[in-house]
């Protein structure tokens, strides 16, 4: 018969339910209504556990129905990791040794659409919304990339949102990084490089105030576009492109070794397969010179 009590003394029907992560620490969801001061009682006696036990962080996943316990878990050291519509995530670190639990997100990913036809002719927006509102300024399709979307489909997603524009994502042209923006967060926005499939532009109300398709040399004399140096080197993207002087990075499918999960990895395909190529030739020279060796 299975043992009820732990070195401690304590019943394992008073200690929290939990699963151990891959970092020495346990992970407990919370699933059903608790009385708060059993909830206590039973965090304390977990704790004391887990500390005989030499565990690190504890997570504590608690679904919006369950918040009454959150007071509870602060008053006993826990504190704020993020939170999502349906949940909150309290974390609390147990060794006397430098606090090693991740940080929250700290990036937010967004894309830029580079939509280019054989015209040299591109996809341009004003918006109906944000800082840009009311100032007439011409800009590329914008978005921000949705929880477990790849870029890729973020960037098709969004040109058919606020154009109604179908379009074959090509590749990653460039990307920036700035801090210290929406929420104090990061931000990744990754320039993208759009084929068109359709023309007929169908704006979006909501978002956008005016559409159209604005030939590359036009784009590039409006001074805001000359003025700003962001807007600066898109026009710079655009027009070496046209000139199809300029590679960038395509996805490439890849499978984790964890799970068999794919995920892509961005990178100059073309110059992957010349080197491949490149290393095959050499190979074969090398089987081949080794062979003459022999025979002589």
């Amino acid at each position: 018969m299975e043992k009820l009590v732990f070195q401690n003394g304590v019943k394992k029907d008073q200690l929290l339910s939990a699963a151990n992560d891959y970092h020495g620490g346990v992970i407990v969801e919370l699933k059903e209504p608790m009385d708060p001061n059993v909830f206590q009682n039973m965090l304390k006696a977990s704790l004391s556990k887990w500390r005989l036990q030499g565990m690190k962080g504890v997570w504590i996943k608690l679904p919006i129905e369950l918040v009454n316990l959150v007071e509870t878990a602060v008053k006993e050291g826990f504190w704020y990791h993020h939170a999502e519509p349906h949940y909150l995530m309290l974390v609390y670190w147990i060794p006397e040794t430098e606090n090693t639990i991740p940080a929250n997100a700290s990036h937010r990913v967004g894309i830029g659409a580079i939509v280019l036809t054989d015209k040299r002719e591109l996809l341009v927006v004003q918006e109906n919304s944000g800082r840009l509102k009311g100032t007439a300024v011409w800009k590329i399709p914008t978005g921000i990339v949705e929880e477990g979307e790849d870029i890729f489909e973020g960037a098709i997603r969004e040109v058919k949102e606020e154009t109604g524009i179908d379009t074959e994502f090509m590749e990653v042209l460039a990307f920036r990084q700035t801090h210290k923006a929406l929420f104090g967060k990061s931000d990744l926005f990754f320039i993208c490089m759009m084929r068109p499939l359709s023309f007929d532009i169908q704006k979006q109300d909501l978002e956008i105030e005016a559409a159209q398709w604005m030939p590359i040399e036009e784009y590039a004399a409006l001074p805001f576009v000359q003025k700003h140096g962001f807007f600066k080197y898109i026009k710079d993207l655009c027009l070496v492109k046209a000139e199809r002087n300029y590679q960038g990075f395509t996805p490439v499918p890849i499978t984790s070794f964890f799970d068999d999960s794919t995920s892509f990895l961005y990178c100059n395909k073309d110059g992957l397969d010349q080197e491949s190529s490149a290393s095959s030739s050499l190979k074969e020279d090398l089987e081949i010179e080794t062979c003459k060796t022999i025979l002589i």
